[in-house]
């Protein structure tokens, strides 16, 4: 009988020794594979024409293949510019904007001293990030409208009213504004986490070598969470053109649609109210692989300058 060869052993012994971790991957594991990975092969219809009722495989039925005709009318489109200068934007302001205020929040919410206080405000910046889309969208409507708290505070100094919700050059504000506000505290998590791993050593150190607690959280606590401020932040490079569509649904009208409208929101009426589901089939493969690419771009730049990337 041949006996076992040592990488065979090893490979049984890793099996033995990790095999409730896998146990409990395994869940996580047959969601992905069924939520994620299944339902891509409906990704051909993309090159068809294709209703409701009709076979999209070849299980009998006509299939009517139309190559990359989805994809060369939304590049022709009318509304091919708004919506990609839309979504990006959109996703850049809050990437600029909102990036680096979690970041900011958990530094200083580290320098505090006083526990319960502490628990209160990091407890506090979470709670936005529970609220229902459709409760934010509620208060913000109601804030922006012409009798809103906002128009209440410019009449009491003395200016005229205006109605934020029908004039498209605020939009980008209040979206970036309202977004950075829902996110920064959840946001905030991982770098605290990353905070929390930093050696006591080193701030003691750092106290007998002289250094203040600005110093101490400029040379020690930042270096100590680049690592993360990297990955966060080529998965919001990898998202540029994923503005939260759901929001914006929400909050906009035909009137700002010139400053709101982005792929989301486009795919909603004509993909879903429209029944154009190859079209929308179509633009959404099209953002997902810019923004794979995105992704992607930025993980090799990340690696190659800072030694951080996902892979």
């Amino acid at each position: 009988m041949k006996a076992a060869s040592p990488v065979s052993k090893r490979r049984g012994f890793h099996w033995r020794d990790h095999l409730q971790l896998y146990l409990i991957m395994l869940p996580v594991l047959a969601h992905i594979f069924i939520f994620s990975y299944i339902p891509m092969y409906g990704i051909v219809i993309a090159f068809q024409n294709y209703y409701p009722g009709k076979p999209f495989l070849s299980f009998g039925g006509e299939i009517d293949w139309v190559g990359f005709q989805h994809f060369i009318d939304f590049f022709n489109g009318p509304y091919f510019v708004r919506l990609m200068r839309n979504t990006f934007l959109l996703s850049f302001y809050f990437l600029i904007f909102g990036f680096w205020v979690p970041i900011l929040f958990a530094l200083l919410l580290n320098e505090l001293r006083t526990g319960a206080f502490k628990k209160f405000v990091q407890t506090a910046s979470y709670l936005p990030h529970f609220i229902s889309n459709v409760v934010v969208a509620g208060m913000v409507l109601s804030f922006i409208n012409v009798d809103g708290i906002i128009n209440a505070f410019v009449k009491l100094f003395g200016g005229s009213p205006v109605a934020l919700n029908t004039e498209p050059g605020y939009f980008p504000a209040i979206y970036t504004i309202t977004s950075i506000w829902k996110a920064f505290g959840w946001g905030s998590i991982l770098y605290l986490a990353a905070m929390s791993s930093v050696d006591p050593h080193l701030y003691e150190a750092a106290k007998i070598d002289g250094a203040n607690r600005f110093k101490q959280m400029l040379n020690i606590t930042l270096p100590s969470i680049r690592p993360t401020i990297f990955i966060l932040l080529i998965f919001a490079i990898g998202s540029l053109l994923s503005a939260n569509s759901e929001f914006i649904l929400l909050i906009y009208n035909p009137m700002v649609y010139e400053t709101a409208d982005v792929i989301g929101t486009y795919l909603f009426r004509e993909g879903l109210l429209g029944g154009n589901f190859s079209s929308g089939t179509a633009v959404g493969l099209l953002v997902s692989l810019i923004n794979f690419t995105l992704l992607y771009t930025a993980n090799a730049l990340s690696r190659k300058y800072s030694d951080y990337a996902l892979w």
